[in-house]
């Protein structure tokens, strides 16, 4: 999109696995893309065509849950690039399959106090932080879109059945932390848009499906055919309305909801 060039994009969560894909894209439309996670920033070099897009992008190491860390940073940015045009509020704390856990301990009945916190904050904290804090300047302006990331278990409850071995055994259960959080995302997403619409601000939220990352075929297969498309997504997958959000063709959106994931959620 012609009109992604000379924006400046900030992302939060710019490292992870969609981070990466979303960070790609828009360098290779021109953007300035400002990036903004915990890792090291030798994992910068690990974004596919680095070395052909790295002068569109600036990596600021920063954990964006922390308001003091945060202000710090916003002042850099400020100084450096004047305006931020979009904040994509990517940063996010997940139970994922992939990840070997205790089993009893991820069940609801076990599942402790302390991390539920973590989760609840890690997911909401920054993007009220980050979007208090940009768009407040976004609102000097007169004009902005912030995008928030939900997930598909931000509109229906998770699946547990999903998550067993072949003797239908639960490896994992998805903790009530995470839903409840995305759950929120949405919620937050439209007031925030109702409450800057007069500024300009668009605000709209992005509810992926359950992305293919290393899982187990069993679990991919069995994932697969809960979508109306039979597979799982990919990050390529998220670009396309990324894309348009960011873009100035996305215009007339503001709180909405864009579910981008194969059909999980309509059967």
């Amino acid at each position: 999109m012609k009109n992604l060039a000379n924006k400046n994009i900030l992302i939060t969560g710019s490292l992870g696995l969609i981070g990466k894909k979303i960070s790609e894209v828009l360098a290779i439309n021109k953007a300035n893309v400002i990036m903004l996670d915990i890792k090291n920033k030798k994992e910068i070099k690990k974004i596919k065509n680095y070395d052909y897009i790295k002068q569109y992008l600036h990596y600021f190491r920063c954990d964006v849950s922390k308001e003091k860390n945060l202000k710090k940073v916003s002042k850099i940015i400020f100084k450096r690039y004047k305006k931020v045009d979009v904040l994509i509020n990517g940063a996010a704390i997940t139970d994922a399959v992939e990840r070997k856990g205790k089993v009893k301990n991820s069940m609801f009945e076990n599942f402790s106090t302390k991390e539920w916190t973590n989760s609840i904050l890690g997911n909401l904290n920054s993007m009220f932080l980050c979007s208090q804090i940009f768009g407040r300047e976004m609102a000097k302006f007169r004009g902005g879109s912030i995008i928030n990331f939900s997930s598909t278990y931000g509109i229906v409850g998770p699946d547990q059945s999903i998550y067993t071995d072949k003797y239908k055994k639960n490896l994992f259960f998805k903790n009530p932390a995470y839903p409840t959080a995305k759950g929120a995302v949405i919620s937050f997403t439209r007031y925030l848009a109702a409450y800057w619409g007069k500024k300009g601000i668009r605000v709209n939220c992005i509810s992926p499906g359950g992305i293919q990352n290393n899982q187990s075929s069993l679990f991919i297969k069995k994932y697969s055919s809960k979508t109306i498309l039979g597979r799982m997504a990919n990050t390529d997958d998220m670009i396309g309305v990324i894309k348009l959000l960011c873009s100035d063709e996305s215009s007339y959106i503001t709180g909405s909801n864009i579910v981008v994931d194969g059909g999980w959620t309509s059967i």
